[in-house]
């Protein structure tokens, strides 16, 4: 039942925040016994599989604009790929604490602007 409630809250929150279901993954893993760049790159494929069934849904009812994903796309591969580079190289701890350096940010560029 635990696993049932995690990943639909994940899902949930991808869809309505759109790849927002990443955030709570991290942790969820890593409470399950991953180590934390497994956790970051599981929860990539976690929510890679949920943002293509966003992104199907999102397109089927005519909220998607293709034009505007594909002038973003390509750099955005090619920051996934240096990411990923350097989740090789990083520490543990000093990733736990650049996530939630970048969570906290996010949170309150939310709440103020």
């Amino acid at each position: 039942m635990k696993k049932f409630i995690e990943g639909t809250v994940c899902g949930f929150l991808n869809g309505f925040f759109g790849s927002g279901g990443g955030i709570p993954a991290v942790p969820i893993f890593e409470k399950d016994g991953a180590e934390p760049k497994e956790a970051h790159a599981t929860s990539v494929a976690f929510i890679f599989t949920l943002s293509l069934v966003t992104a199907a849904f999102y397109g089927f009812s005519g909220n998607l604009d293709f034009k505007a994903a594909w002038r973003f796309i390509p750099w955005g591969v090619l920051g996934a790929v240096t990411g990923a580079l350097f989740l090789k190289k990083i520490k543990a701890k000093v990733l736990k604490r650049v996530f939630g350096g970048i969570i906290t940010i996010a949170a309150v560029r939310m709440l103020l602007w």
